[in-house]
Parts: structure tokens; C-alpha cells; sequence
């Protein structure tokens, strides 16, 4: 392929998924996935499978009453094994690594050459001091991946904070377009400190278009553009290694920081797969 026409593509991906009315298309797309009727899931299922890798063999059920059920879907017991290691802290989702390595000073990268401030994303100067000179990684759901997240480690959340935005595309085309498109897309932000060290570990959940919706098991909420309550959601969720955090609607991008003294585990770079339970990161010695 030449690069006349790896950029014509590129073109016609980037307009095809981000120059149309992203909202309404948005809320639309949330309304018809959950639309319960045989012929509907069927093909929306089928066509799903035409686009992407789409496999359910490790689904704990086979039929499911819609897409959005699909979308949702749970595992078979023992899918993913967890590393219990007490120095491990484990991916919370599956995922291709987008981005990864030390935050240099409260500054973190997009993609390559495309730097942003954790400030703008996170929104929360206790948190951008905790993470500062610290570790980072973007973790990226296929649309075809398992959407569940889990607790990357024993834990405990004392708040989830909801920030509204825009639902760009977050595909890699887009990231390399949009300046700070993570800063600009709804998103949350997950407050949490390890049970055993006290260490802070925030996850921050990035919604796109079409999937720009969140649900937070351990607040019984679900997150998302037509959101018009609180912002800050203070809570007292204890959570052990791989317990269910929530998931999205369809699937996006989670970033998870850590303090200064994690390191990223062996194999973690950009471009490798990652399942939940699969080391992340290392905590400090």
C-alpha cells in the first residue's frame, strides 16, 4: 500500500467516525443496542462479527437478548486468572497498550509526539501531585474485546469523579489528529488507594463515540452523555484484586497512573495485547 493511500484511508476513517453528529449518534446507538427483538440482535450481531474479531468462546452465556447484552457480557468462570503476586498490580481490562512509560513531571503522551498534561484530564490537583514523575499506561478496548473493568489490586475507592466532554473517535487516526482528545472526551476519574501500601492508583475511564457510557458496579450507576446529576460521587467501595469495577457500553480506553517508584511489568509497550489479571505494573521494592 502506498502512502498516497494509506493516508486517503486514513482520511476517510477519521471523517467517517468523527465528522458526523457524534452525540446523536451517541445516544441513538445507546437506545437501539438494547432494543430486546430476535431479528434486531441477529443481524446487529452479525454484522458485528463482519467488522471485527468477535469472539464469544469465552463468553459464560451464548444467547444473548440484545447487543447491548452482547456488548456487556460476562465470562466463564476462570477466563482470566488473576496474578495474586502482592507486587503485581494486574491489568484491570483487556486491551492493546497505546501508550505507556514514566510521567515526565505531570506531563504524559497521547500518542507519539503528541504530549498532554494530566491536569486537564484528571481535573483534580491532589491526584496530578500524587502521580507526578510516577508510571502511566493507555490501555485500549477493542470494539470486539471483553468490557468489563476489575480492580487492578486490593483497594479501596473513595471517589469517582464524572467529567463531560465530547465523544471523539479514540482510535489511533484520531489521536494522532485531535490534540488532547483524551482531556476533551467525557470520561471519569477513579479515585483509589492500595489496601496493604496506601500507594494512589487512579484509573480513568475515556469514553468515544457511539460507546459513551459507564457503568460503576460498586456505586449502582451508570454514567453517560444524558447525564445531568452530581459530578463528584464520594463512596466507601473495597475492592479485592479482580473484583468487577463496572464496564462500558461498548468498548474505549482506560489510563491508569500510578506513583513515582512503579515500573511497568516485562512485555508491557506499546502495541502489546493484555488481558484483565495479566501484570501491569510493578510496585515499588
Amino acid at each position: 500500500m502506498t502512502l498516497k493511500n494509506l493516508v486517503e484511508q486514513e482520511e476517510i476513517n477519521f471523517l467517517l467516525t468523527n465528522r458526523i453528529p457524534r452525540y446523536a449518534l451517541t445516544v441513538f446507538m445507546g437506545w437501539f443496542s438494547k432494543i430486546e427483538q430476535p431479528w434486531v440482535r441477529d443481524a446487529s450481531i452479525g454484522l458485528w462479527r463482519l467488522f471485527a474479531d468477535l469472539d464469544l468462546s469465552d463468553a459464560k452465556k451464548q444467547e444473548f437478548k440484545s447487543l447491548h447484552d452482547c456488548f456487556v457480557r460476562e465470562l466463564k468462570d476462570g477466563a482470566r486468572p488473576i496474578d495474586m503476586s502482592p507486587e503485581i498490580l494486574v491489568s484491570p481490562c483487556d486491551a492493546i497498550v497505546g501508550a505507556c512509560g514514566r510521567i515526565e513531571g505531570s506531563e504524559v503522551l497521547q500518542i507519539k509526539g503528541s504530549p498532554y498534561d494530566i491536569g486537564e484530564l484528571l481535573q483534580d490537583d491532589e491526584l496530578v501531585a500524587a502521580h507526578r514523575d510516577g508510571c502511566y499506561v493507555t490501555l485500549r478496548l477493542m470494539s470486539s474485546m471483553y468490557h468489563r473493568f476489575h480492580a487492578p489490586h486490593n483497594c479501596h475507592v473513595d471517589r469517582v469523579t464524572y467529567v463531560s466532554g465530547d465523544v471523539w473517535n479514540v482510535n489511533p487516526i484520531a489521536l494522532r489528529r485531535i490534540e488532547k482528545l483524551f482531556c476533551k472526551n467525557e470520561r471519569a476519574v477513579i479515585r483509589s488507594r492500595l489496601a496493604a501500601t496506601g500507594h494512589p492508583i487512579t484509573l480513568a475511564p475515556v469514553a468515544a463515540v457511539l460507546v459513551a457510557s459507564m457503568r460503576f458496579e460498586f456505586l449502582d450507576i451508570t454514567l453517560g452523555v444524558t447525564h445531568k446529576g452530581p459530578k463528584i460521587f464520594p463512596c466507601d467501595a473495597r475492592l479485592g484484586k479482580g473484583d468487577l469495577m463496572g464496564w462500558f457500553e461498548h468498548g474505549s480506553t482506560i489510563i491508569v497512573f500510578a506513583p513515582k517508584g512503579f515500573s511497568l511489568s516485562p512485555g508491557v509497550e506499546c502495541g502489546a495485547r493484555i488481558r484483565v489479571g495479566e501484570p501491569l505494573m510493578r510496585l515499588p521494592l
